[in-house]
């Protein structure tokens, strides 16, 4: 990971788990740092993944789980027949408004989070051949699979964006950085 993330306050075990989970998004989001539409879009290997479906995928797949913690039905409902719209942008999404979407969507995260008594608070999966029938997971578990899977993601991203124009992870939060103290 080429960014710290600081340590929480002792024994704030939801402060280090969103901590983890923010330094993810990061990663996706500097993954697009600079680019246009365009170019976020493009599709640089055999795969369909394109920057822009990847952080548009992470932001519904995290408003789904925390919706399915909530037991809350989905604001977005993908089928199999729309599954792929998750990974591409449609008509009149831009980069910039997905990752609007994506900041209102950890901003819920968040509160939410935070507003469960515990961690070990649990919800019901979704009934899927793929989960054990009745299953539920803690508000931990949540945390941890929002964590993989937008590394797994971001890590896509990084060879996905070092394709199009060469830049590394580390590249990036360089980039990054100057561009906040340029705003300082």
């Amino acid at each position: 990971m080429p960014t710290h993330v600081a340590a929480e306050a002792h024994g704030d075990e939801i402060g280090a788990l969103l901590a983890f989970l923010e330094a993810q998004r990061g990663g996706l989001r500097r993954a697009v740092l600079g680019l246009t539409d365009e170019q976020a879009n493009q599709r640089p290997s055999a795969s369909e993944l394109s920057l822009a479906g990847l952080v548009k995928h992470v932001a519904e797949t995290e408003q789904g789980w925390v919706e399915t913690a909530q037991e809350r039905p989905h604001s977005i409902e993908r089928t199999q027949e729309t599954w792929h719209l998750s990974f591409q942008l449609e008509d009149g999404e831009t980069v910039a408004g997905v990752l609007k979407f994506w900041d209102d969507v950890a901003r819920r995260t968040e509160e939410f989070v935070r507003s469960v008594p515990s961690l070990n608070d649990t919800f019901p999966l979704p009934e899927a051949p793929w989960f054990p029938k009745d299953a539920r997971q803690s508000m931990r578990w949540l945390l941890l699979h929002l964590i993989e899977e937008t590394a797994r993601h971001a890590g896509h991203a990084d060879i996905i964006r070092e394709s199009l124009d060469g830049k590394t992870a580390f590249a990036l939060v360089d980039e990054e950085l100057q561009a906040r103290e340029g705003q300082a």
